[in-house]
């Protein structure tokens, strides 16, 4: 009888104890995106090859790794903010990709430079983000372990 209880107590704690272990362990847990290869790309020229260097770059990557296996994020200062801008020859590629899960980074110190030059704030393309320095978001990006890249 005592045999019955445990071996029945047994079989439902090891059940138990596979089912939390498959989903502890599962790459699809909700909000737990921690990909085995993290790259941050640096765009700060004015050069529109560069761009395209930079975006085939972001684009091989998730390519070669699987898009579950990498995260890019392309952070764009100075003379190579025009990459992210609403006008950019890269524009439509820019708001594809970020659907993509690329994610674009524009430095708002460079805005704010540029609205103080022009008077008017530069136009971001669809699913940019601002971050308040381009330079401190590529250096924290690194401690979190992110290859840098400049094409």
């Amino acid at each position: 009888m005592f045999k019955g209880m445990f071996m029945n107590k047994f079989l439902t704690l090891a059940c138990a104890g596979v089912m939390a272990l498959t989903v502890w362990a599962s790459p699809a847990r909700a909000g737990d995106f921690d990909p085995e290869h993290k790259v941050v790309i640096q765009v700060s020229e004015n050069d529109p090859q560069t761009w395209k260097i930079a975006l085939n770059n972001a684009v091989n990557m998730q390519k070669d790794y699987g898009m579950d296996n990498v995260a890019v994020e392309v952070v764009a200062y100075g003379p190579g903010l025009g990459i992210l801008t609403a006008k950019s020859p890269e524009a439509a590629r820019v708001v594809s990709l970020s659907k993509q899960d690329i994610h674009f980074t524009a430095c708002g110190n460079t805005m704010k430079k540029v609205e103080r030059k022009t008077g008017k704030a530069p136009v971001l393309s669809e699913g940019v983000s601002v971050t308040p320095a381009g330079v401190v978001r590529i250096i924290e990006l690194q401690e979190q372990g992110y290859a840098y890249i400049r094409p």
